[in-house]
């Protein structure tokens, strides 16, 4: 779920079965109260050119749709007798693309297509500012979708990392805590050359934050991370000392970033 805000009224988005679903009662508020909200869907849905740009989109769109009720409702939109619910909509002709929520966060949702044209019904300025704040949450979303990639990225080769540590690193036989302790000052070895201090040291100078370092990184230096842990379990490999490895990570890490933080490199056209 997700709040965007046009002209003043907070509009919710809701994912369903991976569609964007519009919130038309909030919609419906920015042109009269929250009260009248139902009564507004239902005059739009008492529009003959509504009911069949409903049925062509869910045509188009849902294989199960029961287009024999869809020629009742379109015979008599229009008409002076004609009163239409969302709810009774999505009953009769098995429709999908309105959708009733109950309880906390309720009401009429419409998919973003649907959505954009009930934004007419409030108004064309309204429908436009829609659209374009629409638009810009997919591409905040993208840009986080971005952040967790790397970010899983980092997590797959911290595994090659660790298991490099395990076969090279670690005795034969050894107690858990012992073993923590070698992972974390590898881990830490990674952290003093990326970011030029521990995780401890991150936290006591973060109490507030909830996480640890790795999780307020920014894309580039996950990518850079991601480079030095594989190196890191090369040069475990082969046999390199520690202090050396950290030295040899911080010269990679400072070159990588300088790229990474160009605004020549072509990365950022990858974004």
């Amino acid at each position: 779920m997700a709040k965007i805000i046009v002209q003043n009224t907070n509009i919710t988005v809701v994912g369903i079965n991976g569609e964007d679903y519009i919130s038309l009662t909030d919609m419906a508020g920015a042109k009269d109260s929250e009260s009248r909200a139902a009564d507004i869907i239902k005059n739009w849905l008492r529009n003959r050119y509504t009911i069949e740009f409903l049925g062509t989109w869910e045509i188009i769109h849902n294989p199960n749709f029961k287009v024999v009720e869809f020629d009742h409702f379109k015979i008599n939109a229009g008409l002076p007798s004609f009163v239409l619910s969302a709810s009774e909509w999505i009953e009769r002709t098995n429709a999908m693309g309105l959708i009733v929520k109950k309880g906390r966060y309720g009401g009429t949702y419409a998919h973003k297509d649907l959505a954009f044209e009930f934004g007419s019904a409030i108004s064309v300025t309204f429908k436009l500012y829609l659209i374009e704040e629409f638009q810009r949450l997919k591409s905040e979303e993208q840009k986080m979708l971005g952040w967790s990639a790397k970010r899983e990225l980092s997590k797959i080769n911290y595994r090659i990392h660790t298991d490099a540590i395990k076969t090279h690193l670690l005795p034969l036989e050894i107690t858990r805590e012992q073993a923590l302790h070698v992972y974390a000052d590898e881990a830490d070895v990674l952290n003093v050359a990326m970011f030029g201090k521990t995780a401890r040291q991150w936290r006591n100078e973060n109490p507030e934050l909830k996480g640890n370092i790795r999780d307020y990184a920014t894309i580039n230096e996950l990518i850079c991370l991601s480079n030095m842990e594989n190196l890191n379990a090369v040069f475990i490999e082969q046999g390199i000392p520690q202090m050396d490895r950290l030295i040899k990570l911080n010269q990679i890490a400072i070159r990588q970033m300088q790229i990474l933080e160009s605004g020549n490199n072509d990365y950022k056209h990858l974004k």
